[in-house]
């Protein structure tokens, strides 16, 4: 594997490194002694998968704050994601700064998270899965979220001809500027 660092201290691009012949390929997605090294979380205490029908879908962005924070690593299975990270550590030198990456099902990319930063995305395909690796359960108090054109953010998404958003995630009061 490949741990790429971003422009976010802490936020990686995973990329595999796919062994091909014949048959197709194989590619490790995770090792826990590669991650360790990197000095990456090890304990994922539970996964989930997001299912989304229509290109357009964007969830987000969402978090958990202390003492609940929660690291993520999330790969799309299926389709394709534009898939977005924000700081919101307090002190980050990176605070509000947010990044980008497409991940499909093709590319196998990853992206690693880490506790104190919002994650969403936006479906670029129809019948799009993401999966996700978290290291903390989820608990109700400690969730938060920023609307996903907050102009405080400038989060520039695609365009797309119409947009599927959950009323939660349009309701998100602006940030302080």
């Amino acid at each position: 594997m490949r741990f790429l660092p971003t422009e976010l201290p802490g936020v990686f691009v995973i990329e595999p490194e796919p062994r091909a012949d014949d048959r197709g390929l194989f590619a490790r997605t995770y090792c826990r002694e590669e991650f360790a090294a990197q000095g990456l979380c090890t304990d994922w205490v539970q996964c989930s998968v997001s299912f989304n029908t229509r290109t357009g879908t964007l969830r987000g962005m969402h978090w958990q704050c202390a003492p609940h924070e929660e690291v993520k690593l999330v790969r799309c299975t299926a389709g394709a994601a534009f898939d977005v990270v924000v700081d919101f550590r307090p002190g980050s030198p990176t605070f509000r700064k947010w990044i980008a990456v497409e991940i499909t099902a093709e590319n196998r990319k990853a992206v690693y998270i880490p506790g104190g930063c919002a994650h969403g995305f936006q479906t670029l395909v129809d019948s799009t899965e993401l999966f996700y690796q978290m290291s903390a359960f989820y608990v109700p108090e400690s969730a938060r979220g920023a609307r996903w054109d907050d102009p405080a953010l400038g989060i520039v998404w695609p365009a797309c001809e119409s947009r599927v958003i959950a009323d939660r995630d349009l309701c998100f009061p602006d940030l302080p500027i």
